[in-house]
């Protein structure tokens, strides 16, 4: 901040001395905080889905959150965007098929995914799975972009592996053999390769829509095809009178999960960069469990315990590098 000079000599206060340091020190812990908000905002989306599961469908609860998420972010995202519209209108022409491709795999898929799981497995599981998620960039990262795989890696996710096996088997390796596991647990699992495919595809977004501005336009780009999606769905299973409760998680999910969370996050890590946010969402899976058994009475069993261990040590190897960098 820019101090104006002082025109006539004042007295300093005693503890002046002490506010340029104070202030440092919470100018270097704010992006921290904004970190562990948003994890725990996208925590509270995992527990909430699981909540209102009876009242809202994976893809209406899907189309309501982002429907009600673009127009909280509209008022503050479009007068930007309209006062550069030449510019934002030729990214839109010219790089539509990207854009598609992350309004898609981000907005929708990964999200009916997640709650698709959500409606058959524990919200404690659901979050701790989450922890593959580095595990799934990796490969991902290597499958379209041909990034380097170490033996490091390798084994980082055969351990992470272990891990998977572990909880989704809830302890018992037979259900492993006999393919008796929760199907929710299947779902999860595979929506952490859209969600990785569409964060490598994310390197190549056009500069020209920063932060919020790329997720406005992401957002807006999928209201149609969830909008169809929610239609189909809610033509084949029967609509639930939601409870105020209900509504109450979903204007959650919208402007805490979607808009406060993509916020913070964007803000961190314009200050931290990406490497050090990155390592950030381990604390997704312990405020997961956490609010879970707070509001959803779930039970911890010790198998989340071992399979979580096995996720975490095997990310630490596969991500040491990175760390290091």
């Amino acid at each position: 901040m820019r101090h104006l000079p002082y025109t006539c000599a004042m007295p300093t206060p005693p503890n002046t001395a002490s506010t340029p340091a104070s202030t440092s020190a919470l100018r270097r812990a704010f992006p921290y905080l904004l970190l562990v908000m948003t994890n725990l905002f996208w925590a509270g989306n995992w527990v909430t889905a699981r909540a209102v599961r009876e009242s809202f469908h994976p893809f209406a609860l899907t189309f309501w959150r982002w429907f009600i998420a673009v127009l909280v972010m509209a008022p503050f995202v479009l007068p930007g965007m309209l006062r550069n519209w030449p510019v934002i209108r030729a990214v839109l022409v010219r790089r539509w098929p990207l854009l598609t491709a992350l309004s898609f795999l981000g907005v929708m898929l990964f999200q009916c995914f997640v709650y698709l799981g959500l409606q058959h497995t524990t919200a404690i599981n659901g979050v701790l799975l989450n922890s593959t998620m580095p595990i799934s960039m990796i490969l991902v990262a290597w499958a379209i972009d041909r990034e380097t795989v170490s033996a490091r890696q390798v084994v980082g996710v055969l351990v992470s592996l272990v891990g998977i096996v572990e909880i989704v088997t809830r302890g018992e390796l037979s259900r492993w053999a006999s393919i008796e596991f929760n199907v929710g647990d299947a779902w999860i699992l595979a929506a952490m390769p859209v969600w990785a495919v569409y964060s490598v595809l994310l390197r190549r977004r056009p500069p020209e829509l920063p932060g919020m501005q790329l997720v406005f336009v992401v957002a807006v780009m999928a209201l149609p095809l969830m909008g169809a999606a929610y239609a189909i769905e809610a033509q084949v299973l029967p609509l639930a009178t939601p409870s105020w409760p209900a509504v109450a998680g979903v204007l959650y999910v919208a402007l805490f999960a979607s808009v406060a969370a993509f916020a913070c996050w964007n803000a961190a890590v314009a200050m931290v960069g990406p490497n050090v946010a990155g390592f950030s969402i381990h604390l997704l899976p312990a405020f997961g469990a956490m609010l879970a058994m707070l509001f959803l009475g779930e039970r911890p069993e010790w198998f989340h315990l071992w399979g979580v261990i096995a996720i975490l040590i095997g990310v630490g190897l596969a991500t040491l590098n990175a760390r290091r960098a």
